[in-house]
């Protein structure tokens, strides 16, 4: 976004922007020639300030967050991997042959999925999961035999599938006569003005200012009202909505217009010139709430390429799909004498 932030503090005569848009540019073109990256992400925040923000939204009854969620997502962390046979500003969808993503919490990985070449990997704390939402799961051990390789997803251990097996069991699918999915990608040319969009904007909304970090590292510090500059950025993609993927749904000027327009801060850590961390303090956002500490906190790195797990259980793709979407529904009979009656569980959950 560099050359449209050096053109706008040009104009505004700034040479603190200009060393500043200048210094971030080469930043993210660094970035662009990494073939592995890796981004954590996390919030820097409490329970007790999102249970605030939460009835600050007045949920009806009965649909407050619960307390074991707010503690979920204000500890959770969530790390992606990317791997590319090119630099990754040169890289198409067929150009990636690695990715991971893993949610954490501080006792321990929640849930974990990897693609390595043509197949899928995943495994989850259900468990884990199940209590911190308040939705308890069956225990493998009480599952019938034909369950097969789902009793390994409730202990937590690896699965894995075959990525071009399950699209053509889709497919399949949707030979029968489903309608096919519509293409929820971006082309290359849309990507493009997206870009030049955001480069528009920032160069005109956003001011820049720099500052001496801790261990020889430096400080950019962007600020801009947060309102005028989604308004802003919205009405620069706007004559793109056609070219957008279906569902891409964007608000109105009049759905921002309860949108706090307090300044926002997001501060870039660079080291040796690279970008290390970015952390965003969203407590303006907050208004009224009573928020002790409202942050959100990325964290760049090389990486370490994605390798495949041993000893993970194979899915059958037609199964899993069949299982999950094809089979026949139970009526009340057919669920009294079905195994699934044997679980023990509430009859409003089955």
């Amino acid at each position: 976004m560099a050359g449209a932030v050096l053109a706008g503090s040009a104009a505004c005569g700034t040479a603190e922007q200009l060393s500043a848009g200048s210094k971030l540019d080469r930043a993210f073109e660094e970035l662009g020639k990494e073939k592995t990256l890796s981004f954590e992400l996390g919030l820097d925040t409490d329970a007790a300030t999102l249970k605030a923000l939460d009835a600050k939204s007045e949920p009806a009854p009965g649909d407050e967050i619960p307390d074991e969620v707010a503690e979920l997502i204000s500890d959770a962390t969530v790390t992606f991997t990317v791997q590319s046979k090119k630099p990754i500003e040169e890289s198409g969808e067929k150009d990636f042959v690695g990715m991971a993503m893993k949610v954490s919490s501080p006792d321990g990985d929640l849930a974990e999925y990897r693609m390595i070449g043509d197949h899928a990997y995943v495994r989850a704390d259900i468990g884990a999961i199940g209590r911190m939402t308040g939705s308890p799961v069956p225990d493998a051990g009480d599952l019938p035999p034909e369950a097969g390789a789902f009793k390994s997803v409730l202990e937590g251990k690896w699965v894995k599938f075959d990525t071009k097996e399950m699209e053509e069991a889709a497919a399949e699918g949707q030979e029968t006569g489903d309608a096919p999915a519509p293409d929820r990608t971006l082309d290359a040319k849309t990507q493009k003005k997206l870009v030049e969009a955001l480069r528009t904007v920032v160069a005109r909304e956003v001011d820049f200012k720099t500052a001496d970090g801790e261990d020889g590292a430096e400080r950019i510090t962007a600020t801009a009202p947060f309102r005028t500059l989604l308004t802003k950025l919205l009405g620069e993609i706007r004559p793109l909505a056609k070219d957008l993927p279906p569902g891409m749904d964007l608000p109105t000027d009049k759905d921002l217009k309860e949108a706090p327009d307090t300044k926002v801060t997001a501060d870039f850590t660079l080291k040796d010139g690279e970008l290390t961390e970015v952390d965003v303090d969203l407590a303006p956002l907050a208004e009224n709430a009573e928020v002790k500490k409202l942050g959100l906190t990325l964290r760049v790195s090389d990486g370490a390429m994605p390798t495949a797990p041993a000893g993970a259980t194979e899915l059958d793709p037609k199964e899993l799909l069949g299982g999950l979407f094809g089979g026949p529904m139970l009526d009340d009979a057919d669920l009294a004498e079905s195994d699934l009656a044997d679980l023990g569980l509430p009859e409003d959950e089955l």
